[in-house]
């Protein structure tokens, strides 16, 4: 039963990746609040999903022209260095603190989606069209890119948010286009999975069970990216992100809550 429901949740996850590009951090609340892993397994698992994820939805953007390869560099440089900094502060964190966290920065993640969809919707079509050119808009310096991606790496490591719902948002703030913002999210996933997977997985007390799970959940988790990327424009992808941002506020609140009664 528990390899299916892993199997089902990673290929729903995948997909909404797929078609919306967010939907990452409700991997490691689904381990750790729904099958009652530990956080450092739940960490482990999304992050291996994290890589797959990103690997998958780069070639689109990629050919599209959206993924500037010099930007994300200086990005990933720093996201490298980030991503071990903040996977050492997960490793030796309380489990009851990490869980916290985790709950809180899904909070937070799902929040900051609503909230910039309501600035996307608010802005008129002609606005909207100038900040999607990327020739209308300025680009952060290396210095600047580095710096974010190292920041942001560091939450996304600590608490498992997956990386584009965070990175996203803060680079449309720096000037980026919102597609290559997207694109650059994603690859930026890559540089953060790679060093916390190996740093969970490697430092991490995990069970007999995870290492069974992680086959299954990474290739269902592929499977949903690929099907979601080819029925993206298909779906209404501001209603399903409505969906995964409500729902995932309103289970953290609930895990939330659970935790302060004890």
């Amino acid at each position: 039963m528990t390899l299916f429901l892993v199997t089902l949740m990673n290929a729903l996850v995948g997909a909404c990746i797929g078609l919306t590009g967010i939907a990452g951090f409700l991997l490691p609340m689904f381990y750790a609040g729904f099958l009652g892993l530990t956080p450092i397994e739940s960490l482990a698992l999304s992050f291996a999903a994290f890589i797959v994820s990103g690997i998958l939805g780069c070639p689109a953007y990629r050919k599209t022209g959206d993924l500037p390869l010099r930007a994300s560099a200086s990005l990933l440089a720093g996201s490298l260095i980030g991503a071990v900094a903040g996977t050492r502060v997960g490793l030796i964190l309380p489990p009851a603190v990490l869980a916290v966290i985790l709950y809180l920065v899904v909070l937070a993640s799902g929040t900051s989606v609503l909230i910039r969809m309501r600035a996307d919707a608010a802005r008129s079509d002609t606005a909207a069209d100038a900040s999607s050119d990327p020739k209308a808009a300025g680009r952060p310096s290396p210095v600047v890119l580095f710096a974010i991606g190292a920041v942001t790496a560091v939450v996304c490591a600590e608490s498992g948010a997956g990386g584009p719902v965070l990175v996203v948002p803060v680079l449309m703030l720096f000037g980026i286009p919102a597609r290559q913002a997207v694109a650059m999210a994603l690859i930026d996933s890559v540089a953060v999975g790679i060093p916390a997977a190996i740093g969970y997985f490697a430092g991490g007390s995990i069970g007999a069970e995870v290492w069974t799970l992680l086959p299954a959940a990474l290739i269902a988790h592929g499977a949903g990216v690929l099907a979601g990327a080819a029925n993206a424009h298909r779906i209404d992808a501001s209603t399903l992100k409505t969906i995964v941002a409500g729902g995932s506020i309103l289970i953290a609140l609930i895990k939330l809550a659970q935790l302060i009664v004890g």
